[in-house]
């Protein structure tokens, strides 16, 4: 019987105090949490694997394999590739932190996000941000607009922009289909970017006469240096491409069964990331003010959450069989299903909660049908489903710093290049909730209803 089945909702506990522990140590207690965030992370996930462990044996260890091999690892080792890459990338010259130089940024980054995955993006235009606003003393919600929409919105267009996409790709849905969320995305990206606007040339407004006549006063052409690492940063996209069109054979690795494509995929952007080591000058990464810290921190929290989210997953994994059943029964039209699959992505991984919410609409419009033919049909009969789950899931991990990959990281950078930015709490409440979830309602009842 699935593990799904028998975990009962409390053993998702610990991920709700992991997540609380993100939320408030930081604020309450800032230096506490600066030294021992690692302890914090360490205790949360053995307060659920131990107890997990010794009521399920054999198949608890299994599925904290899995997790470890099929999840963890490989996120891991696409961020610290990317976040290695895009710290050998330096733009150097003339960038003005003025409302629409930032805004020219930030588009650029999300043209990018759907080619070369929200990571990827956010890895190559964090820094020439950080270093446009150098000057400004307003800067935080410039980095919480570039979380929006380069680091979630900008990678909805092709299976290569976000996870859930990508893993739709792979369960039959056309890689050209994505296109299609052409007109959601960009209304988002407009409205969002709107709102940027206004709010920064008020902050503008507020900046220093000696300010604005500094930046107005910088002159120096434009250059990039480290160029070489847009090369392996294709060769990291490549790699990423190639794992999902030939799986290859199984493995085993410890009893879990791993795609030869997956452990290939993994090795060549080791090797990404170690040619960009190398080749990459120390001058061009000090002049970005690159430290493995972020990626530091990211790993370790993230180890936390991947573990303390197993229940969670589970149980939205067996649907209606499961203890979250009352949530699942609940998702019956289009529009549900982009909130259903967004608030849950704001908070879980959104690659199997996308999975979750197709199978779900899957089974209900098409039983007994197999799963390539039924998506198919999906698409042919009732695609504002399909809409609705892609696109909850690809937006919606804008509404907290967990709900996509990219989102903490550029946090930590933003942090380490001395930009105060808000707490978990303080991201949603000034941020989230009056910007994005209007802007959402707006885009469900125009596009899915």
């Amino acid at each position: 019987m699935d593990l799904g089945m028998l975990l009962p909702m409390w053993s998702a506990l610990p991920f709700a105090g992991m997540l609380l522990s993100i939320a408030t140590f930081p604020l309450l207690a800032p230096t506490f949490w600066h030294h021992h965030y690692p302890k914090v992370s360490a205790a949360w996930a053995l307060a659920f694997a131990i107890p997990f462990l010794l009521r399920f044996g054999g198949a608890a260890w299994h599925e904290l394999l899995h997790v470890a091999f099929i999840d963890y690892v490989p996120f891991v080792i696409l961020l610290a590739s990317l976040f290695t890459i895009g710290g050998g990338i330096h733009v150097s010259g003339t960038l003005r932190g003025s409302p629409g130089v930032n805004a020219l940024i930030m588009i650029a980054g999300v043209l990018l996000a759907s080619w070369v995955g929200t990571t990827g993006a956010s890895m190559v235009t964090v820094r020439p941000l950080l270093r446009a606003n150098r000057e400004r003393r307003y800067r935080a919600h410039t980095m919480v607009f570039f979380i929006f929409l380069v680091a979630n919105i900008g990678g909805a267009l092709t299976p290569l922009g976000d996870p859930p996409l990508f893993l739709g790709f792979l369960h039959g849905v056309p890689f050209l289909w994505t296109f299609s969320l052409w007109q959601e995305m960009l209304f988002v990206t407009a409205a969002v970017l709107g709102v940027y606007l206004l709010v920064d040339l008020v902050c503008w407004r507020r900046e220093t006469e000696a300010v604005r006549a500094r930046q107005a006063g910088l002159r120096e052409p434009l250059r990039i240096e480290g160029a070489h690492n847009l090369l392996l940063l294709g060769g990291v996209v490549a790699g990423v491409i190639v794992s999902g069109v030939w799986p290859g054979a199984e493995v085993d690795l410890l009893g879990v069964p791993e795609r030869i494509g997956n452990v290939v995929r993994d090795a060549t952007l080791l090797l990404m990331l170690l040619l960009s080591w190398r080749t990459t000058s120390a001058a061009v990464r000090a002049a970005n003010e690159f430290s493995w810290a972020p990626i530091r921190e990211v790993a370790i929290l993230f180890a936390g959450i991947f573990v303390t989210i197993i229940p969670a997953i589970a149980m939205l994994r067996v649907g209606e069989r499961g203890a979250m059943a009352p949530i699942v029964e609940s998702v019956q039209r289009p529009v549900h299903f982009f909130w259903a699959s967004g608030v849950l992505s704001s908070f879980l991984d959104n690659a199997p909660t996308y999975l979750a919410f197709l199978s779900t609409a899957l089974g209900r419009l098409f039983p007994g049908v197999p799963g390539s033919h039924a998506v198919a049909r999906l698409i042919a009969e009732h695609p504002a489903y399909l809409t609705g789950i892609s696109a909850g899931s690809v937006f919606m991990g804008a509404n907290t710093y967990i709900g996509n990959a990219p989102n903490f990281m550029v946090k930590s950078i933003a942090e380490e290049s001395g930009v105060p930015m808000p707490s978990f709490f303080g991201y949603i409440l000034r941020y989230s909730l009056p910007v994005l979830i209007p802007t959402f309602a707006v885009t469900g009842w125009l596009f899915l209803t």
